[in-house]
């Protein structure tokens, strides 16, 4: 069993195999390994587990009364994200990993086979969707409003992830001829930190990013640091960052002003989903689609490909449009 210390809960706590306090404890490096949203969420795995009653290290036996406990009760996604956590913890901790037996593989199929759901997909925003919203910000007129239109029309055009958006700052900015090339230091697909590129065109009329940007920078007078960030009472620009659930709020809640009827549908994923979606109806290669929104794998795009083309190459519109009625 792990060393526990009082402020400490037993879940937190590195041991060697001589179950004394690990080595590895203080080790910056090795935290670093591991994404802070990837390491809370573990974190918050291993605690649910804990609070059932599982206790570390955990046995098979345990781990498939736990995943029965929930099969109906969460998503089976959510319950292999609770195996992966567990498995993590006892590699680290020098233990055998209990989550390999043949047991508990064969229960994790047999929850997905019997209560697996359809993943949950965001609702695409279209071009057509985030020029009603351009055209109510504008008729607002407010502090916020421009700074939400910059901030939507580049989440948008950039296809960026929300922890992207709003950690752009001035210094990231290179603007050129054709619109900004956007640096991004630290990014989902890039954790290692080489640096990824977003090139944000010029548009026409309001459905314009590189605009809606310099609008917005020229009236908070931002020079430097992040370029989105929280607006107190009064227009008071404060200096911390938006977070990245703040860009799923401003959209839904500028949605819904708007009027648009799908308006709770919506996510910061709808931004980089409609940017893809569209994009393929206009036909944009899946590279360059890849390129635009740093997408690593092929599969995701595909996706979002495929969802454009259900009815526009549809054999059964093809059949329909052929058949020669008497």
């Amino acid at each position: 069993m792990s060393v526990e210390t009082k402020d400490t809960p037993q879940s937190l706590q590195l041991t060697d195999e001589n179950k004394s306090v690990s080595p590895w404890v203080n080790n910056s490096y090795i935290k670093a390994a591991t994404s802070d949203n990837t390491r809370i969420a573990y974190r918050g795995d291993i605690q649910h587990f804990e609070r059932w009653g599982g206790k570390l290290p955990a046995t098979p036996v345990c781990i498939a009364d736990y995943l029965q406990f929930y099969a109906s009760k969460l998503n089976s996604r959510t319950l292999a994200r609770r195996l992966t956590a567990l498995r993590h913890w006892h590699n680290l901790q020098g233990f055998a990993d209990p989550t390999q037996h043949p047991a508990i593989q064969k229960t994790m199929t047999g929850i997905t086979r019997i209560h697996g759901k359809p993943k949950e997909k965001a609702h695409p925003l279209m071009p057509e969707d985030l020029l009603i919203i351009v055209n109510y910000l504008h008729s607002e007129n407010s502090f916020a409003s421009m700074r939400d239109n910059a901030l939507l029309q580049l989440g948008f055009f950039g296809a960026f992830r929300r922890s992207e958006l709003v950690n752009i700052q001035v210094e990231h900015l290179d603007w050129k001829e054709q619109g900004i090339d956007i640096q991004l230091p630290h990014s989902k697909t890039d954790q290692t930190n080489t640096g990824q590129f977003s090139a944000v065109p010029y548009g026409k009329d309001l459905l314009c990013p590189v605009t809606a940007l310099k609008e917005w920078l020229n009236i908070s007078k931002i020079k430097q640091g992040a370029i989105f960030r929280e607006i107190k009472k009064g227009e008071i620009l404060k200096e911390k960052c938006l977070t990245p659930l703040s860009v799923n709020y401003i959209l839904k809640k500028r949605a819904e002003q708007s009027g648009l009827s799908f308006s709770a549908k919506l996510s910061g994923h709808s931004l980089r989903r409609g940017l893809a979606t569209s994009a393929s109806l206009a036909g944009a290669s899946v590279s360059a689609i890849m390129r635009q929104g740093r997408w690593k794998g092929v599969n995701t795009v595909m996706e979002y490909v495929e969802a454009s083309e259900r009815f526009s190459d549809n054999v059964g519109l093809q059949i329909l449009e052929n058949i020669k009625f008497k």
